[in-house]
């Protein structure tokens, strides 16, 4: 008997998407986000894919997009965190009292002092590791269920914030801790293109590595001209979105603020760019981190093997109580980094900032095809939930659909996404 299990698929009969070994599903993401984005660009009368708009969204997705990031893991490990947006709320007024009243008070430091927002950014982050591995003890290892930890989170650490701040708005925040806020803090033109070039040569040497690197195993790989293929669209998103971003001047009036500000005066006729957001840009570097985490780390495997099966991957010596605690640590620490990207853009903390926030996190984890069932998410596919998210928000607000109305869209399409979800991983045999 002649054993054909092992003879590989000759090149032509296999289709286009096969040779280019696309994610179905994420392409299918990519198609719903381009005909949304036409789709709202046509109702707005082209209003909607201008570069101010499409650097307004970028600034606005970042905070949820970052949260996204730590709750795939979370619902990869058959978790959930509903404390997400409280815990961002408590992180900002920690963050903000930090600035405007403890180190003033205790150590005589000013606004606008460099060692302002670097302590007040530490003392955010340490608080929201230290908050989230707690939800993880008792989660990991008093076995209480994540749903209610993070239910009962929700509550607390929303009042603790209102607490501490006694429901007031407190602000202005720092200059160089506004940096992480969009408008406020951008690489402008030149370093924009610099840095677009980087991550697109980044991107590409990864994708021929990864090449290189199957082939030494024994792998099948991709023709070279479907590499090239994948280089070349990854080279013009990247350097296309780069050229968005720096086609949106700044406004005359805030160039000259800024010119008077330095005691100068704006020459006669001057215009330049915003160019790339730091805030997008830290995002960029925690997907990156995130990814690494879960594609090349001992820690990744650990989360994936346990989401899978959780009773075979404490049986293999996994420890999964302290993998609980280190899942909601991180995620801690993500809700810290994204309160300094949600205060700075808004220059002050204010008492509802990040209200909401946790069913923006959790719907565009699972939009970007986290299964609630664990085992299986992408960093990247999270992004796209919330970038996807986000543009249908704007969008609706843009055509002048009042909010209750948005939310009754939000839900419906949240639903339809886990449903297209449960018929996908039917039909590819993707439980």
């Amino acid at each position: 008997m002649t054993d054909t299990t092992s003879q590989p698929i000759p090149q032509q009969r296999r289709n286009l998407f096969q040779q280019l070994e696309l994610d179905t599903r994420l392409l299918g993401m990519v198609g719903a986000f381009i005909v949304l984005c036409i789709g709202f660009d046509f109702i707005t009368e082209g209003r909607f894919l201008t570069p101010r708009n499409i650097f307004n969204l970028t600034i606005q997705t970042v905070s949820v997009a970052i949260m996204a990031c730590g709750m795939v893991f979370v619902i990869v490990t058959r978790h959930i965190d509903l404390s997400v947006g409280a815990l961002l709320a408590t992180c900002s007024a920690i963050m903000a009292m930090t600035q405007t009243r403890i180190l003033p008070d205790m150590m005589g430091l000013g606004l606008e002092n460099p060692a302002i927002a670097p302590i007040a950014i530490l003392v955010g982050i340490a608080t929201g590791t230290l908050i989230g591995a707690f939800h993880g003890w008792l989660i990991g290892y008093l076995t209480i269920p994540a749903f209610i930890v993070t239910l009962g989170g929700l509550l607390v650490w929303r009042n603790v914030g209102w607490f501490l701040t006694r429901g007031q708005t407190i602000g202005p925040l720092d200059g160089n801790f506004m940096i992480f806020g969009g408008t406020n803090g951008t690489l402008g033109p030149t370093w924009s293109w610099i840095v677009g070039g980087v991550l697109t040569l980044a991107a590409i040497a990864a994708m021929w590595n990864g090449r290189r690197s199957k082939a030494s195993h024994g792998f099948p790989v991709k023709p070279i001209w479907a590499e090239l293929t994948l280089s070349g669209i990854t080279a013009v998103a990247i350097m296309g979105f780069i050229w968005i971003l720096n086609s949106y001047e700044i406004p005359a009036a805030r160039l000259r603020r800024m010119f008077e500000a330095r005691g100068e005066t704006m020459p006669e006729g001057f215009t330049t760019t915003y160019g790339l957001p730091i805030s997008v840009l830290l995002l960029i570097a925690i997907a990156i981190a995130m990814t690494i985490i879960a594609r090349r780390t001992r820690l990744g495997r650990y989360i994936f093997a346990t989401g899978g099966n959780p009773d075979a991957a404490e049986l293999s010596g996994i420890n999964t109580r302290l993998l609980t605690v280190k899942i909601f640590a991180l995620m801690g620490a993500l809700c810290a980094i994204s309160a300094i990207v949600a205060s700075a853009r808004l220059a002050n903390h204010t008492n509802d900032i990040g209200t909401l926030d946790e069913l923006r996190v959790i719907a565009a984890a699972v939009i970007g095809g986290t299964a609630l069932s664990g085992g299986l998410g992408t960093i990247h596919g999270a992004i796209l939930g919330a970038l996807i998210m986000q543009s249908l928000q704007s969008g609706m607000a843009m055509v002048g659909v009042d909010a209750p109305y948005q939310n009754i869209v939000v839900g419906v399409v949240l639903v339809m996404a886990v449903l297209i979800d449960i018929i996908y991983r039917k039909r590819t045999g993707d439980h």
